[in-house]
């Protein structure tokens, strides 16, 4: 545990300092360049501190073993974070939506967009390339120590890729193709404004559910059952209840035995039952086992 929350740390403050260069390059570009869209995505950038800070100190809470207060351990605190990443991520993108939209109805009225800068076309081009490595190299980690919190920062990263892949498109409609043409600027940002919020809604929603003491999926239910199902001395079971904590699951259930078999016997087959199942799903799982005679 010691070494993944010190593996997330790591990741999470290389996004950081990622973040903070690219923050005051866009922020500069935007000005110099005279790029409204520039400086909108600077302002992008900077909702990724929050992120990073926020994965940062759930991480080292989550990582914490069980106490008295908190018996099933800190799990959902990064389940916390990851929900808090996905609020973040769905501001930005109806933020980016309304100021998009603002710029069609002005433009519309007649008012003109003005033309940016290159300072601000290659401060977008260097920001999709870093914050696309920056995205892949923190799901890969994300992924192999299992965080949730940290795989919703990558996909932070990803958003704020494609936010600088919209304005890149704008700024080079506005820059080459001429004053008719700037109305690509807020439209581009409306685009990316969707794919923001689809991955706000993806992030979002297990971690909803996961707090909202949500079942397992149905199909990691069925693997519960069979391997309940799979022992010779259980007569049936009932009362199964699943949940997710964090990054590990939680099972209760009911089994049913021979009231000839010994209580010692009853207590070596629910101890039979919870190995198969820890094998299954990891050392972590809490399993509570309710032996009861037929």
């Amino acid at each position: 545990m010691e070494k993944r929350g010190k593996e997330a740390k790591r990741i999470t403050m290389v996004g950081f300092f990622v973040n903070l260069i690219l923050t005051m390059a866009k922020i500069a570009a935007g000005i110099i360049g005279k790029s409204s869209a520039m400086l909108a995505d600077g302002v992008h950038s900077l909702s990724d501190f929050a992120t990073d800070i926020v994965v940062i100190a759930f991480i080292n809470v989550s990582g914490k073993d069980s106490d008295d207060s908190h018996k099933y351990g800190h799990g959902k605190f990064e389940t916390f974070a990851t929900l808090i990443i996905s609020l973040v991520l769905a501001g930005v993108g109806v933020g980016i939506f309304i100021n998009g939209t603002e710029k069609i109805l002005s433009f519309v009225r007649g008012e003109a967009i003005s033309q940016p800068g290159m300072i601000a076309l290659w401060a977008a081009l260097v920001s999709i390339v870093s914050k696309e490595v920056l995205f892949r190299y923190t799901i890969i980690v994300g992924k192999k120590i299992n965080s949730p919190a940290v795989i919703a920062n990558g996909w932070h990263h990803r958003s704020d890729a494609f936010s600088s892949l919209g304005t890149a498109l704008g700024i080079s409609g506005a820059i080459f193709l001429g004053e008719s043409w700037r109305i690509l600027d807020p439209i581009a940002g409306i685009v990316v404004s969707f794919f923001i919020l689809k991955v706000a809604f993806d992030l979002g929603m297990p971690s909803i559910k996961e707090l909202l003491e949500a079942s397992l999926p149905k199909e990691v239910i069925g693997e519960i059952e069979a391997i309940i199902n799979s022992h010779p001395e259980i007569i049936r079971f009932h009362h199964l209840k699943t949940r997710k904590v964090g990054t590990v699951y939680a099972i209760d259930v009911h089994i049913k035995l021979s009231k000839e078999i010994s209580f010692v016997k009853s207590h070596d087959i629910a101890t039979e039952i919870e190995h198969s199942i820890k094998d299954k799903y990891g050392e972590g799982t809490h399993i509570n086992i309710h032996t009861e005679p037929v």
